[in-house]
């Protein structure tokens, strides 16, 4: 296996159990809620552009996947 897959599927684990643990929390503001959005988004990127080989794909797909996101984050954490 390539070194950047194994280190792609560990930092996939890694925020994964962060996020379970943040989510765990008995505190519950709109900072956590931002910050479990924000790694939501980092672990939808590093398999979209990882694992689907969005690397290779064309410019336009890379910005408008990453500005779909953006406005998904955007609206969910403004309907809170």
């Amino acid at each position: 296996m390539k070194k950047s897959l194994v280190f792609t599927y560990g930092l996939l684990i890694v925020l994964t159990l962060v996020t379970a643990l943040i989510s765990n929390a008995d505190l519950f503001s709109d900072d956590i809620i931002l910050l479990i959005l924000f790694f939501s988004s980092i672990k939808f990127l590093l398999v979209a552009f990882q694992f689907m080989e969005l690397k290779k794909a064309n410019s336009f797909w890379k910005y408008s996947l990453s500005l779909v996101l953006g406005v998904l984050v955007l609206v969910v954490f403004l309907m809170k």
